[in-house]
């Protein structure tokens, strides 16, 4: 009975092996995991810092065993915040180093170009670093966003402000791209629902530097607040031409400008912009253990604070693990879905609002936080999150 046992036992092993085998990116003792991201480009700021906290996380769990036995492997890649570029380095991940899945992608109309044949080769598509509906939406069993996206954070926003500050002339600057088009879509559509509509809009490249004329137009329009669609560079210049000319309107971005390089512009230039955020950024001055022990470790393997996007990344990757862990032994690429569909209520250690996922809803949240620059840093506006 004990030698049939001991076969049995190894047979079930074996089994697994053999399975694992078959699954593209999974071995008995590794998992390979892909990102691109900007590590050089016009958003490096973002996809350094957000690569870093999921190698991060990811080093921490291979330094506890693994999940399941098995160590991840992390590859990333340089995209340059460039589509053509994102397609030779998704090429590179899928059929030369067979990811098991990709992670953190960065760039809207980036994951955009590339989620297609991800899809067709069975990889999932997991927390790309971009808030846009088309991460999760249609609903796909490969894709899965992590917070509210572009489109729910300008809805909240824009709803409050008509609200309850009374906003009657609102505008829009945004860039000329997928990511740009996502935010406005929120704008008009929650507008439509107050009965409103855009009185200006301007669009932009994601590489323009002159936003003169651009101001002079929604300032001539008499805007009373000013949408952006836009990240960091551009939301600084657009802020500094505001500024030039003296014009005191309200401006609000979303989580793409929801960076300390915004709050922190020379001679308090940001002071009283808005941003939504889907979670809220712990400060390196924040007093939690848990934030102190975050930023202590992270600025001792990368030289230099946690940033917003670094925050995110460790918040997805420790929500990726965990679906991992959930996945059992038998890891395939359905059971890390039905993994993070079981996955309800989950609290990042920041203070993220929940997370849920199930099988008809792959969007951990749709709540969003407005916060405002004060004193060259960002502060929640409102304790409670806003949807719409």
């Amino acid at each position: 009975m004990r030698r049939l046992c001991i076969v049995a036992a190894a047979l079930a092993v074996l089994s697994i092996q053999a399975r694992a085998a078959d699954v593209r990116g999974v071995t008995d003792k590794e998992i390979t995991i892909g990102t691109y991201t900007d590590l050089s480009g016009v958003t490096a700021m973002w996809g350094v810092n957000n690569s870093n906290a999921w190698r991060m996380a990811f080093d921490e769990v291979n330094a506890a065993g693994g999940i399941n036995g098995r160590m991840i492997k992390y590859i990333v890649e340089d995209n340059q915040y460039q589509v053509p570029r994102s397609v030779q380095a998704m090429n590179k991940l899928i059929n030369l180093d067979h990811i098991f899945m990709a992670v953190a992608n960065g760039g809207t109309p980036m994951n955009n170009a590339t989620m297609p044949d991800e899809l067709a080769k069975g990889v999932p598509n997991v927390f790309p670093l971009t808030s846009a509906r088309s991460m999760y939406e249609p609903l796909n069993h490969l894709k899965l966003g992590l917070a509210a996206s572009y489109y729910d954070q300008m809805r909240a926003g824009v709803k409050y402000f008509v609200e309850a500050k009374h906003k009657t002339r609102i505008c829009g600057m945004s860039q000329d791209s997928d990511f740009g088009r996502d935010v406005m879509d929120g704008a008009r559509d929650q507008l439509k629902a107050l009965n409103m509509t855009l009185a200006a809009e301007t669009l932009h490249k994601p590489t323009d530097t002159d936003f003169n004329a651009s101001v002079a137009r929604l300032h001539d329009a008499k805007c009373d607040l000013v949408l952006l669609g836009t990240i960091v560079r551009d939301s600084i210049q657009i802020i500094s031409a505001v500024n030039k000319i003296g014009w005191k309107v309200d401006m609000l971005g979303q989580a793409a400008s929801y960076d300390e390089a915004v709050a922190e512009m020379p001679g308090g230039g940001s002071e009283g912009f808005y941003s939504m955020a889907p979670i809220l950024f712990a400060t390196a001055d924040d007093p939690r253990p848990v934030v102190q022990a975050f930023v202590k470790k992270y600025k001792t393997l990368y030289g230099k604070d946690p940033n917003f996007a670094a925050q995110i990344g460790y918040t997805a990757a420790e929500l990726t693990i965990q679906a991992l862990k959930n996945a059992s032994k038998d890891l395939t690429a359905d059971s890390f879905v039905t993994g993070m569909e079981s996955i309800k209520n989950w609290q990042d250690k920041f203070g993220a609002p929940p997370m849920t996922f199930s099988a008809t809803k792959h969007q951990g949240s749709n709540e969003s936080f407005l916060c405002q620059v004060q004193g060259g840093h960002w502060h929640s506006e409102l304790e409670a999150p806003l949807s719409y």
